[in-house]
Protein backbone atom coordinates (compact mmCIF):
# COMPACT_ATOMS: atom_id res chain seq x y z
CA UNK A 1 0.00 0.00 0.00
CA UNK A 2 1.40 3.45 -0.90
CA UNK A 3 2.13 5.81 2.00
CA UNK A 4 0.41 9.18 1.84
CA UNK A 5 1.61 12.45 3.35
CA UNK A 6 0.03 14.45 6.14
CA UNK A 7 -1.88 16.75 3.75
CA UNK A 8 -3.41 13.82 1.87
CA UNK A 9 -4.47 12.11 5.12
CA UNK A 10 -6.03 15.33 6.39
CA UNK A 11 -7.92 15.74 3.11
CA UNK A 12 -9.07 12.13 3.20
CA UNK A 13 -10.42 12.63 6.71
CA UNK A 14 -12.58 15.51 5.46
CA UNK A 15 -14.93 13.14 3.65
CA UNK A 16 -16.51 9.80 4.52
CA UNK A 17 -14.82 7.24 2.27
CA UNK A 18 -17.86 4.95 2.05
CA UNK A 19 -20.43 7.70 1.55
CA UNK A 20 -21.96 8.79 -1.75
CA UNK A 21 -22.30 12.53 -2.29
CA UNK A 22 -24.30 14.75 -4.60
CA UNK A 23 -22.38 16.32 -7.49
CA UNK A 24 -22.05 19.81 -6.02
CA UNK A 25 -21.11 18.59 -2.54
CA UNK A 26 -18.53 16.18 -3.98
CA UNK A 27 -16.89 18.93 -6.04
CA UNK A 28 -16.84 21.21 -2.99
CA UNK A 29 -14.98 18.53 -1.05
CA UNK A 30 -12.51 18.07 -3.91
CA UNK A 31 -11.76 21.82 -3.94
CA UNK A 32 -11.34 21.88 -0.15
CA UNK A 33 -9.03 18.85 -0.21
CA UNK A 34 -6.70 20.31 -2.85
CA UNK A 35 -3.78 21.62 -0.78
CA UNK A 36 -0.91 21.30 -3.25
CA UNK A 37 1.14 24.39 -4.14
CA UNK A 38 -0.01 24.23 -7.77
CA UNK A 39 -3.38 24.46 -9.48
CA UNK A 40 -4.46 20.83 -9.37
CA UNK A 41 -6.53 19.24 -12.12
CA UNK A 42 -9.98 17.94 -11.23
CA UNK A 43 -10.58 14.49 -12.72
CA UNK A 44 -13.69 12.36 -13.15
CA UNK A 45 -13.51 8.57 -13.24
CA UNK A 46 -16.55 6.55 -14.34
CA UNK A 47 -16.77 2.77 -14.02
CA UNK A 48 -19.09 1.36 -16.69
CA UNK A 49 -20.94 -1.90 -16.98
CA UNK A 50 -19.40 -2.83 -20.34
CA UNK A 51 -16.90 -5.41 -21.55
CA UNK A 52 -14.33 -3.56 -23.70
CA UNK A 53 -13.07 -6.89 -25.06
CA UNK A 54 -16.11 -6.85 -27.34
CA UNK A 55 -16.03 -4.30 -30.17
CA UNK A 56 -19.75 -3.55 -29.79
CA UNK A 57 -19.21 -2.46 -26.18
CA UNK A 58 -16.47 0.09 -26.76
CA UNK A 59 -17.34 3.50 -25.30
CA UNK A 60 -15.68 6.53 -26.84
CA UNK A 61 -16.56 10.06 -27.78
CA UNK A 62 -15.66 13.74 -27.59
CA UNK A 63 -17.11 16.64 -25.64
CA UNK A 64 -16.60 20.39 -25.68
CA UNK A 65 -16.45 21.33 -22.00
CA UNK A 66 -18.33 24.62 -21.43
CA UNK A 67 -15.40 26.13 -19.52
CA UNK A 68 -12.48 24.20 -21.00
CA UNK A 69 -10.00 22.15 -18.99
CA UNK A 70 -7.84 25.00 -17.75
CA UNK A 71 -4.88 23.51 -19.57
CA UNK A 72 -3.07 25.09 -22.50
CA UNK A 73 -3.41 22.55 -25.31
CA UNK A 74 -0.58 22.32 -27.83
CA UNK A 75 -2.16 21.33 -31.14
CA UNK A 76 -0.29 19.80 -34.08
CA UNK A 77 -2.06 20.18 -37.43
CA UNK A 78 -0.85 17.94 -40.24
CA UNK A 79 -1.95 19.64 -43.44
CA UNK A 80 -0.66 21.28 -46.57
CA UNK A 81 -1.40 24.38 -48.66
CA UNK A 82 -4.55 26.34 -47.85
CA UNK A 83 -5.53 23.93 -45.08
CA UNK A 84 -2.17 24.45 -43.39
CA UNK A 85 -2.75 28.22 -43.49
CA UNK A 86 -6.26 27.77 -42.07
CA UNK A 87 -4.88 25.67 -39.20
CA UNK A 88 -2.20 28.24 -38.45
CA UNK A 89 -4.73 31.10 -38.44
CA UNK A 90 -6.98 29.06 -36.12
CA UNK A 91 -4.20 28.88 -33.55
CA UNK A 92 -2.44 25.56 -34.16
CA UNK A 93 0.95 25.47 -32.41
CA UNK A 94 2.64 23.32 -35.05
CA UNK A 95 1.58 23.03 -38.69
CA UNK A 96 2.93 20.93 -41.54
CA UNK A 97 3.62 17.44 -42.84
CA UNK A 98 7.30 17.59 -41.89
CA UNK A 99 6.29 16.79 -38.31
CA UNK A 100 5.46 13.21 -39.37
CA UNK A 101 9.19 12.48 -39.69
CA UNK A 102 9.92 14.30 -36.42
CA UNK A 103 7.38 12.11 -34.58
CA UNK A 104 8.97 8.99 -36.07
CA UNK A 105 12.27 10.29 -34.66
CA UNK A 106 10.76 10.60 -31.16
CA UNK A 107 9.32 14.13 -31.00
CA UNK A 108 6.10 14.29 -28.94
CA UNK A 109 5.86 17.90 -27.71
CA UNK A 110 2.11 18.26 -28.32
CA UNK A 111 -1.20 17.36 -26.68
CA UNK A 112 -3.48 16.80 -29.68
CA UNK A 113 -3.21 16.05 -33.40
CA UNK A 114 -5.54 16.98 -36.24
CA UNK A 115 -5.06 16.05 -39.88
CA UNK A 116 -6.72 16.47 -43.25
CA UNK A 117 -7.89 13.27 -45.01
CA UNK A 118 -5.34 13.61 -47.81
CA UNK A 119 -2.45 13.30 -45.33
CA UNK A 120 -3.71 10.16 -43.58
CA UNK A 121 -1.78 7.80 -45.84
CA UNK A 122 1.40 9.11 -44.21
CA UNK A 123 -0.12 9.87 -40.80
CA UNK A 124 -1.30 6.25 -40.63
CA UNK A 125 2.33 5.19 -40.27
CA UNK A 126 2.34 6.86 -36.84
CA UNK A 127 -0.30 4.54 -35.41
CA UNK A 128 2.11 2.59 -33.23
CA UNK A 129 3.45 5.80 -31.72
CA UNK A 130 0.30 7.89 -31.41
CA UNK A 131 -2.28 5.13 -30.87
CA UNK A 132 -1.16 3.95 -27.41
CA UNK A 133 -0.97 7.59 -26.26
CA UNK A 134 -4.51 8.38 -27.41
CA UNK A 135 -3.19 10.92 -29.93
CA UNK A 136 -4.00 9.22 -33.23
CA UNK A 137 -6.37 11.41 -35.28
CA UNK A 138 -9.62 9.71 -36.36
CA UNK A 139 -12.71 10.81 -38.32
CA UNK A 140 -14.99 9.64 -35.49
CA UNK A 141 -13.26 11.95 -33.03
CA UNK A 142 -13.44 14.83 -35.50
CA UNK A 143 -9.66 15.08 -35.73
CA UNK A 144 -9.48 13.93 -39.35
CA UNK A 145 -11.40 16.60 -41.22
CA UNK A 146 -11.30 19.12 -44.03
CA UNK A 147 -12.65 21.72 -41.59
CA UNK A 148 -9.31 21.75 -39.81
CA UNK A 149 -9.72 25.29 -38.50
CA UNK A 150 -12.84 24.30 -36.56
CA UNK A 151 -11.10 21.23 -35.12
CA UNK A 152 -8.12 23.31 -33.98
CA UNK A 153 -10.34 25.95 -32.34
CA UNK A 154 -12.39 23.33 -30.50
CA UNK A 155 -9.29 21.58 -29.16
CA UNK A 156 -7.76 24.87 -28.03
CA UNK A 157 -11.06 25.77 -26.32
CA UNK A 158 -11.13 22.56 -24.29
CA UNK A 159 -12.59 19.72 -26.34
CA UNK A 160 -11.58 16.37 -24.88
CA UNK A 161 -11.71 12.85 -26.22
CA UNK A 162 -12.54 9.92 -23.97
CA UNK A 163 -12.36 6.17 -24.41
CA UNK A 164 -13.10 3.26 -22.10
CA UNK A 165 -9.99 1.40 -20.94
CA UNK A 166 -9.63 -2.35 -20.75
CA UNK A 167 -10.96 -2.42 -17.18
CA UNK A 168 -14.21 -0.65 -18.11
CA UNK A 169 -13.26 2.80 -16.79
CA UNK A 170 -13.46 6.20 -18.47
CA UNK A 171 -11.31 9.08 -17.16
CA UNK A 172 -11.33 12.76 -18.06
CA UNK A 173 -10.16 16.11 -16.70
CA UNK A 174 -13.03 18.53 -16.06
CA UNK A 175 -11.09 21.62 -15.00
CA UNK A 176 -8.84 23.01 -12.29
CA UNK A 177 -9.45 23.49 -8.57
CA UNK A 178 -9.21 27.24 -9.21
CA UNK A 179 -12.42 27.03 -11.27
CA UNK A 180 -15.63 28.28 -9.68
CA UNK A 181 -17.84 25.53 -8.32
CA UNK A 182 -20.45 26.35 -10.97
CA UNK A 183 -17.87 25.95 -13.74
CA UNK A 184 -16.76 22.54 -12.45
CA UNK A 185 -20.37 21.46 -12.06
CA UNK A 186 -21.24 22.46 -15.63
CA UNK A 187 -18.13 20.76 -17.01
CA UNK A 188 -18.94 17.61 -15.02
CA UNK A 189 -22.49 17.58 -16.39
CA UNK A 190 -21.21 18.09 -19.94
CA UNK A 191 -18.82 15.17 -19.62
CA UNK A 192 -21.39 12.83 -18.05
CA UNK A 193 -23.98 13.73 -20.70
CA UNK A 194 -21.43 12.75 -23.37
CA UNK A 195 -20.68 9.44 -21.62
CA UNK A 196 -24.40 8.67 -21.43
CA UNK A 197 -24.88 9.46 -25.13
CA UNK A 198 -21.99 7.13 -25.96
CA UNK A 199 -23.71 4.15 -24.33
CA UNK A 200 -23.41 1.19 -26.73
CA UNK A 201 -26.58 -0.66 -27.66
CA UNK A 202 -24.96 -3.92 -26.51
CA UNK A 203 -24.55 -2.66 -22.92
CA UNK A 204 -27.00 -4.47 -20.65
CA UNK A 205 -28.35 -3.59 -17.21
CA UNK A 206 -27.11 -0.59 -15.24
CA UNK A 207 -24.67 1.31 -17.46
CA UNK A 208 -22.94 3.41 -14.78
CA UNK A 209 -21.51 1.45 -11.86
CA UNK A 210 -19.55 4.16 -10.06
CA UNK A 211 -18.53 7.81 -10.39
CA UNK A 212 -15.62 9.42 -8.53
CA UNK A 213 -14.12 12.91 -8.64
CA UNK A 214 -10.71 13.88 -7.32
CA UNK A 215 -7.92 16.41 -7.64
CA UNK A 216 -4.39 15.57 -8.76
CA UNK A 217 -3.08 15.06 -5.23
CA UNK A 218 -6.34 14.57 -3.35
CA UNK A 219 -8.50 11.57 -2.40
CA UNK A 220 -11.43 10.42 -4.47
CA UNK A 221 -14.98 11.45 -3.57
CA UNK A 222 -17.81 9.14 -4.62
CA UNK A 223 -20.89 10.51 -6.37
CA UNK A 224 -24.24 8.75 -6.13
CA UNK A 225 -24.38 6.74 -9.41
CA UNK A 226 -28.10 5.92 -9.42
CA UNK A 227 -29.02 9.28 -10.96
CA UNK A 228 -27.04 8.35 -14.05
CA UNK A 229 -28.49 4.86 -14.16
CA UNK A 230 -31.95 6.37 -14.34
CA UNK A 231 -30.85 8.62 -17.18
CA UNK A 232 -29.42 5.62 -19.01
Amino acid sequence: MPKHGRRYRAAADSREAARYYGVREALELVKQAATAKFDETVDTAVRLNVDPRHADQIVRGTVNLPHGTGKTIRVLAIAEGDKAREAEEAGADYVGTEFIKQIQDGWLDFDAVVATPDTMREVGKLGRVLGPRGLMPTPKAGTVTMDIAKAVKELKAGRIEFRVDRTGNVHAPIGKVSFDLEQLEENFKGFMDAVMRARPAAAKGGYVRAVTVSSTMGPGVKIEPTQFRKTA
